[in-house]
């Protein structure tokens, strides 16, 4: 049955609400992005900060380099450089232009003023309140659910803005995602008029694909994109894994480049396109088939991220691994059956990966998340795949989905809860 134009309208909303650019982690980002704000509405540089996060957010922030501060890490860097040099303007983009000069103030800055941190024990996943404070004024921002989502600020205790708080754990107000399946995915990809995604979709090329040069030609992180090729060699299945594990080592080393970003996460971002991209260029495909294809892997990782919510201890690199496999199955020719056995396959394989943070250890993970998309189309084109009820496999791609939200949305925040408590030292 052919889609109506109203999911026509509502996956292509989608795609402009999810890929979108962001400088630098996304956590960090949003911290930033919360700390410029709440400066704005303070009228001044402020004397003293306290930030209050979710654990999710802390784990994510705890070993990243906060891009444009000449190396810092940490909460306090990313709020330093968010209230010294910040355009909160530009939202996931708040430090995406920093002089010299201000990355020495935002030095000096950190070194001259208090900052207290301490975690939120109830509430989202994804949850910043900054409050600042400037002799007896002070303004207080708060984010939740999503990393630009401002659900209160305040100036002087007066409530200037204030969302009417849904109950926890409900998604922000955006494109309807009730019809995102792999089939109705599949059908938009091979039937929408590209001309209605074709510039966002040129832009996540664009930006991850250079970011995901950068890393392989430099010194970044642990060089797990050098270190596969140096190993394995230079075949199109591992120059995917390399190029986009290098992306990866880019960013979270602190490269100053942007990235598109997908599910609120540059990594994912990185991890759907930058193997597509790899072998549509191996394949000599058309402009066109990349796209679509596209359209496939950015959708499909979605589709698996919207059941469990931006953080949690699953992985997200294994949802953006195996959606990329399913590009890949379709560059080569693969449609709905070759593509939901490529799905399954792959996630019957990677799904046991946590997330402890982002750091260096994303980029090897996301290699093996990428191996396990390809992995999965391999399989089922010489006749294997995983059948229902091994382990967490059920009959029909929609059901595994399911399984594997129920997982990562449920069954792994107490994982998510030791997992914290281990990197935060906390008995």
């Amino acid at each position: 049955m052919a889609l109506s134009e109203k999911i026509y309208n509502t996956f292509v909303d989608i795609l402009n609400e999810e890929l979108v650019p962001a400088f630098g982690c996304t956590e960090p980002i949003a911290i930033a992005y919360c700390a410029a704000k709440a400066r704005d509405i303070l009228g001044c540089l402020p004397e003293k900060v306290e930030i209050k996060a979710s654990g999710n957010v802390i784990k994510n922030v705890k070993s990243v380099v906060v891009p444009n501060t000449n190396g810092l890490k940490g909460i306090p860097a990313a709020a330093a450089a968010g209230i010294v040099a910040g355009d909160s303007n530009k939202k996931l983009e708040v430090i995406s232009e920093v002089s010299p000069e201000e990355q020495i103030k935002i030095k000096e800055y950190l070194e001259n003023t208090p900052f207290s941190i301490s975690p939120v024990l109830n509430g989202d996943k994804l949850e910043i309140r900054i409050t600042v404070y400037s002799g007896d004024n002070t303004a207080s921002v708060h984010i939740s659910r999503n990393h630009c989502n401002i659900v209160e600020i305040l100036k002087n205790n007066e409530v200037l803005y204030k969302e009417e708080l849904p109950v926890y754990n409900e998604k922000p107000k955006q494109a309807d995602r009730s019809d995102l399946s792999v089939k109705n995915i599949i059908e938009f990809a091979e039937t929408v008029d590209l001309n209605r995604v074709r510039d966002i979709l040129k832009r996540q090329i664009d930006y991850n694909y250079k970011i995901a040069l950068e890393g392989f030609e430099n010194d970044w992180g642990a060089n797990i994109g050098k270190i596969l090729v140096k190993t394995y060699g230079e075949d199109v299945k591992i120059m995917s894994k390399a190029l986009a594990a290098a992306g990866s080592d880019a960013r979270m080393s602190g490269c100053e480049l942007p990235v598109v970003i997908n599910s609120g996460s540059g990594n994912q971002g990185i991890t759907v396109s930058v193997p597509v991209i790899t072998y549509a260029k191996h394949l000599n495909s058309s402009e066109d088939k990349l796209y679509r294809a596209l359209l496939i892997s950015n959708l499909i990782a979605i589709h698996i991220k919207h059941g469990i919510g931006p953080l949690s201890a699953f992985c997200g690199a294994v949802s953006a691994g195996c959606a990329a496999g399913c590009g890949i199955a379709y560059l080569y020719g693969g449609h709905e059956k070759e593509i939901d056995h490529t799905l399954v396959n792959s996630l019957a394989t990677v799904s046991g990966i946590f997330c402890d943070g982002a750091k260096a250890s994303c980029a090897a993970k996301i290699a093996s998340s990428v191996e396990a998309g390809i992995l999965g189309y391999v399989m089922y084109m010489n006749g294997q795949q995983f059948y229902a009820e091994d382990g967490i496999v059920s009959k029909g791609v929609e059901n595994t989905i399911k399984n594997i939200c129920r997982l990562g949305a449920n069954a792994m925040n107490e994982t998510d809860e030791e997992i914290i408590r281990i990197m935060t030292q906390c008995d």
